[in-house]
């Protein structure tokens, strides 16, 4: 077992509940959420059920989608599954609603940076993808191209979403814009070195 791993797995933890603060964080600042935070916002405001709670619903469901695609989940799959919900949740019930705009944009912005931040921890462990990045890059597996597989799959979410009662707004189109740069900057500064490969030119297997 790698001497890295416990590093790995405090930079998957850290980066998952950060993540489920960002969302709340963009859920007060009221002015449009990401594709899949509309549809768990419209979900909770049909169901009546926590935010968090459909976050992680969701997310299990979506990992079920898996199975005939043939991927395979990691330590970090899983705990996406049960840990970003429960953040998100936790802080949206630490957090009163928020009424000056400029407050509210002040959140947005943050929200938008932390979340790349949070994403950009978790994928550099290297523990495994959440369930919707592991749909995305099954699919392109499969021969489906991943831009189109994505954008398909994100309008729809965001079109359901909105449907259902989610929030849309110029939020929705700051992060669309905003955070693939953002996670694109950090990633390659906060994932864990690759396994050294062994004198005679093999790769140490990864613990995840």
């Amino acid at each position: 077992m790698s001497t890295k791993l416990p590093a790995r797995v405090v930079r998957l933890l850290a980066g998952l509940a950060l993540f489920g603060v960002s969302v709340a964080l963009m859920v007060r600042a009221d002015l449009g959420l990401a594709s899949w935070d509309v549809l768990h916002q419209g979900l909770a405001a049909r169901t009546g059920l926590p935010m968090g709670l459909l976050v992680n619903g969701v997310a299990l469901l979506v990992l079920l989608l898996w199975v005939p695609l043939r991927q395979r989940p990691g330590v970090g799959t899983v705990a996406n599954v049960a840990l970003v919900g429960f953040a998100l949740d936790a802080t949206l019930a630490l957090m009163p609603p928020v009424d000056p705009l400029a407050a509210r944009i002040g959140l947005l912005g943050v929200g938008v940076l932390l979340n790349g931040l949070a994403t950009a921890l978790y994928l550099g462990a290297r523990l495994g993808p959440g369930p919707r990045d592991g749909l995305m890059t099954g699919l392109a597996a499969r021969g489906l191209p991943l831009g189109p597989a994505r954008t398909g799959i994100e309008l729809t979410v965001l079109a359901v979403g909105w449907l259902l009662g989610g929030a849309v707004g110029p939020g929705t189109l700051l992060y669309a814009i905003g955070i693939g740069p953002i996670v694109a900057w950090l990633v390659p500064r906060l994932t864990v070195p690759a396994p050294a490969a062994t004198a005679t030119g093999v790769t140490s297997p990864c613990p995840a």
